[in-house]
């Protein structure tokens, strides 16, 4: 319910994420539903500000942030109580997240503009709220609303096909532009079609699936490294990395657990454990391999608590 006595200027950030660990199509009340696992990243934030005013117009700047108008005026719509008087205002957004590379710029936009909307009115919203309303935002979200622990996520539907009841156990991340001739122009994730997936593919998902849910309730980075290879060389057949044989054997050469990509971006990551005690030498190796193979774009950070 909104207050309008209480009325204040709503300031929130949003994550992003850095690709997926696991993306595909899974068994879902007797059918099949497309659905990924978020790999969350620290490297960049969206913030939001919003100003509520009576009345119904409902700005934003920048103007072409519509997809965060949208979030807002639905967030909006859903705090509002029935029959009371028009809420508008001003919705102000600022971003570093790079566009079109598998960070996820439009949902943290869209996240950033909910959470902002929600704290202007003090109200409530539970993560599964949010992810509703983010799909209708904008068509297909990531899950980065849900932040206490890792779920299975209908990027087109908005829920949650399975909670693993648990974070990602920490990973040290080695990320690089995947498609070093791109330019770091990334991919129009936008116009990027969903993959078609084969029958044994998708009998892979259903596998990787479970295997993940035992990473996570374990804490077995080891298993969430070999999902995520797999979930990645499926992807190969959709959006190939180049050269993704020679990072693999990076992997192995120095000791990381796996590689991941962003399934609709042109991001990839070479995924350490990050609690291990020669982390800090393995990554270096691996950073001057990656360099040796011409991929120079590269970035680290850290997940987990």
């Amino acid at each position: 319910m909104v207050d309008h006595s209480g009325w204040r200027l709503g300031i929130a950030s949003s994550p992003i994420h850095h690709g997926e660990i696991l993306q595909g199509v899974f068994p879902h009340e007797g059918g099949l539903i497309r659905g990924l696992v978020t790999l969350p990243c620290t490297l960049y934030k969206a913030h939001a500000t919003f100003m509520p005013a009576p009345g119904s117009e409902l700005t934003v700047s920048p103007a072409w942030k519509t997809k965060a108008l949208r979030a807002a005026e639905l967030t909006i719509a859903a705090l509002a109580p029935a029959g009371g008087r028009p809420v508008g205002g001003h919705l102000e957004l600022s971003s570093d997240v790079p566009l079109c590379r598998g960070f996820g710029s439009s949902t943290s936009d869209v996240l950033a503009a909910i959470w902002a909307v929600k704290d202007a009115f003090t109200g409530s919203l539970p993560p599964e709220e949010v992810a509703r309303l983010a799909v209708q935002a904008e068509l297909a979200s990531d899950s980065l609303m849900f932040e206490e622990s890792s779920v299975l996520f209908a990027q087109r539907e908005g829920q949650v096909i399975e909670d693993f009841g648990y974070r990602m156990p920490p990973l040290r991340v080695l990320g690089f532009g995947s498609r070093p001739h791109a330019d770091g122009q990334g991919v129009d994730t936008l116009a990027f079609p969903p993959a078609r997936y084969d029958d044994a593919e998708t009998r892979s998902f259903a596998e990787l699936q479970a295997r993940l849910r035992e990473a996570i309730q374990t804490k077995d980075v080891a298993l969430v490294g070999a999902v995520a290879t797999a979930s990645t060389e499926i992807n190969q057949r959709h959006l190939p990395i180049p050269g993704l044989d020679r990072i693999r054997q990076i992997v192995r050469e120095t000791g990381a657990v796996g590689v991941q990509a962003a399934h609709s971006g042109d991001i990839a990551g070479i995924l350490f454990d990050r609690d291990d005690p020669d982390v800090g030498a393995r990554t270096e190796h691996a950073q001057d391999l990656l360099h040796g193979t011409g991929i120079h774009e590269q970035w680290i950070f850290t997940t987990g608590d």
